[in-house]
């Protein structure tokens, strides 16, 4: 059984962020799927599954030269067909926590979400966005958030995060105009998850409703059905779990 209908087989995919909530339930999926040939799983502590596809590889995202040996390594096997960005924070125990209010604004933490959420990810792109298939579709998809959407807040709060994912969206965007011109079957997007239940989202899971609270398995099966249903039309793009654009 496959999700990939769309896409090359043998596929070359690579999850950046696999040892966590979304990104292990991803390398889970895509080790199962038939029409996959190879899974690059990308993480600072590198995940040990037992599975044949999954090749496990160190990476820091916030290490320029360690995203480029990560890329190196993925493009012995030929070219990738997905790249999933799986990576993010919200909170990291009593020093990182999203603001409630304007002046909870603290430089240090605004620069710590920030190069975690947004520059991370733009690094990734950098150097794998070259190494795609071009000779049909391959898609490049960063984990967003709906909250990262400007014309959708009406909260306020969570000023970081919220910066932090607006701005990942805006260099989704641009980089989808670039990486066209070279791979023009190619698709270049930002997801949201809906609320997942994993370690980034539990304190905050008190007032989800059950029905709307995702286990990472359904999370990532219903991310995978939209990256397989879009096309290169749909580059640039912001969507949910459940297929619908987000405005940005």
């Amino acid at each position: 059984m496959s999700q990939l209908h769309s896409f090359s087989k043998p596929a070359n995919v690579v999850i950046v962020g696999s040892s966590g909530g979304i990104g292990s339930a991803f390398t889970v999926a895509l080790a199962a799927d038939e029409r996959v040939g190879k899974v690059f799983a990308l993480s600072r502590s590198p995940i040990e599954t037992g599975t044949r596809p999954v090749t496990p590889l160190r990476i820091n995202i916030t290490d320029e030269v360690s995203v480029a040996g990560a890329a190196a390594r993925c493009a012995e096997n030929g070219p990738i067909d997905l790249v999933i960005v799986a990576t993010g924070i919200l909170h990291k125990g009593k020093d990182l926590q999203p603001e409630k209010r304007m002046q909870d604004l603290d430089a240090a933490v605004m620069e710590e979400v920030f190069r975690i959420n947004t520059i991370g990810p733009a690094i990734v792109a950098k150097h794998f966005l070259p190494l795609m298939r071009r000779d049909r579709k391959s898609a490049f998809a960063a984990i967003s958030a709906r909250v990262g959407s400007i014309g959708d807040n009406r909260l306020g709060g969570w000023a970081s995060y919220r910066a932090s994912k607006a701005a990942l969206n805006m260099l989704v965007r641009t980089l989808s105009i670039e990486h066209a011109r070279s791979h023009p079957q190619s698709i270049v997007i930002a997801l949201h998850p809906g609320t997942t239940d994993t370690a980034l989202s539990k304190p905050f899971q008190h007032n989800v409703p059950r029905d709307k609270l995702f286990s990472p398995a359904f999370t990532a099966a219903k991310l995978l059905h939209v990256i397989d249903t879009l096309s290169s039309a749909d580059t640039g793009g912001f969507f949910a779990w459940d297929g619908k654009s987000i405005e940005y």
